[in-house]
């Protein structure tokens, strides 16, 4: 899949010096907006909206997010170390170049985001709706994608080696295309599986 970074014109830079590093942000929006180099760490974000706005460098370790948007946005060489983000709304964003370690997804929408490449050992993802996501090439081995909809989402090269995937949509998962040792599914998805390898399930 090819690259879909937004191109949308920045309307205003907020830097490092810029930010007096709120302990807490609520219902605050932004649009357009270049966040550089800013240290969000430890930031409880409720509610927050940020639509199309570039996040370059940017610290969100440790970081909790409710019910908060970020439409289209585009978060470049960020570090998501332990950040939590439940219910938000993250669809048509994309990342590169950034580190996930321990990142934790409750519910949510990041249909249409773009995470190819992305490392996600040791996250975990729950009950997200990913739709047409495009997640080529995504590490996660021993990471936990439960109850996740993947419908038409692209994992062409993924790594799920010992990943738990139960109660996730594995109808359009193209078994030749993933690493899929010791995953953990439940007896719905084998049901899928066995019948995307050929097989037939009877009692």
């Amino acid at each position: 899949m090819a690259n879909r970074r937004p191109a949308f014109p920045i309307e205003k830079t907020i830097g490092a010096a810029d930010w007096d590093d709120p302990l807490e942000l609520t219902g605050e929006s932004y649009r357009r907006v270049l966040f550089q180099d800013v240290d969000l760490t430890e930031l409880l974000d409720r509610g927050c909206s940020f639509e199309e706005c570039t996040f370059g460098n940017v610290r969100f370790n440790v970081s909790e997010h409710d019910d908060a948007q970020f439409l289209n946005c585009t978060f470049i060489g960020c570090s998501f170390f332990d950040a939590t983000f439940r219910g938000c709304k993250l669809t048509g964003s994309v990342f590169e170049g950034c580190t996930y370690g321990l990142l934790k997804v409750e519910g949510g929408d990041w249909s249409y985001v773009v995470m190819s490449g992305a490392d996600l050992r040791g996250s975990s993802i729950d009950g997200a709706r990913l739709r047409e996501a495009d997640l080529n090439g995504v590490r996660l081995e021993g990471a936990e994608l439960r109850r996740a909809d993947l419908s038409g989402a692209w994992l062409r090269g993924a790594d799920l080696t010992k990943c738990d995937l139960r109660g996730s949509d594995l109808s359009t998962l193209d078994l030749e295309q993933v690493t899929f040792k010791d995953a953990i599914i439940d007896p719905f998805q084998a049901t899928v599986v066995a019948t995307a390898l050929g097989l037939i399930v009877r009692e």
